[in-house]
């Protein structure tokens, strides 16, 4: 019953970082002039690039704090910032992390799966910082093993959502997609306020000591 807690926790924070709901208006974007076969292809290479991305840096987070002297708790500290920034641009019904146009995508209709899809529009700058700050907090191979799953997880929803964007978009209607992506954006800012008197409440204990 705890792990399943634990991986809801997990879940609910990679889905509202990697927001599918709010992303799927800019797939679509992007993807307008491309076939249906050719529009999955695009979907499948964003997700496989999101989750190498991913998954890399939950495993050398670690490393990475060691060589550059970075703790755990300054980077809740940023990413508290970051995810609150991200969450009041989703509760601004706002699409910041990518601007980029139609016909600027049709140019690079062949790199558009990696970058901008992949990186950063599903594995953001929020995400990643989630991956390397979940997983250096995981003390066990258990835990390890549910972060990872969380974020394979999240990704099997976000290629869902995108191969099917044209039917969703129909369905909840352009009001819905402002008012999915309004709640997710309230629930980034509270992951943001969490994470970040996490991260200075161990600066504030040095400072009293």
């Amino acid at each position: 019953m705890e792990q399943l807690t634990i991986i809801l926790l997990y879940f609910t924070s990679f889905f509202t970082l990697m927001n599918p709901i709010g992303t799927m208006p800019v797939f679509l974007t992007m993807t307008s002039d491309l076939s249906k076969k050719q529009r999955r292809n695009t979907a499948v290479k964003a997700v496989l690039t999101a989750a190498f991305a991913l998954i890399l840096f939950a495993f050398l987070g670690r490393y990475l704090f060691d060589f550059f002297g970075i703790s755990v708790a300054g980077l809740k500290v940023v990413g508290g910032i970051l995810f609150f920034f991200i969450g009041f641009d989703m509760l601004n019904a706002r699409l910041s992390r990518i601007k980029m146009t139609k016909q600027e995508a049709e140019q690079y209709a062949d790199d558009i799966s990696i970058t901008p899809l992949g990186i950063p529009m599903i594995a953001g700058p929020g995400a990643i910082t989630n991956a390397i700050v979940l997983m250096g907090e995981a003390n066990d191979y258990t835990s390890k093993v549910m972060v990872i799953f969380s974020i394979i997880l999240v990704l099997v929803v976000v290629l869902l959502v995108f191969i099917g964007a044209v039917g969703i978009t129909k369905f909840i209607g352009e009001k819905g997609n402002k008012i999915m992506m309004k709640l997710m954006g309230l629930i980034v800012m509270v992951i943001a306020v969490e994470f970040f008197f996490a991260g200075i409440t161990p600066y504030i204990q040095m400072i009293i000591k």
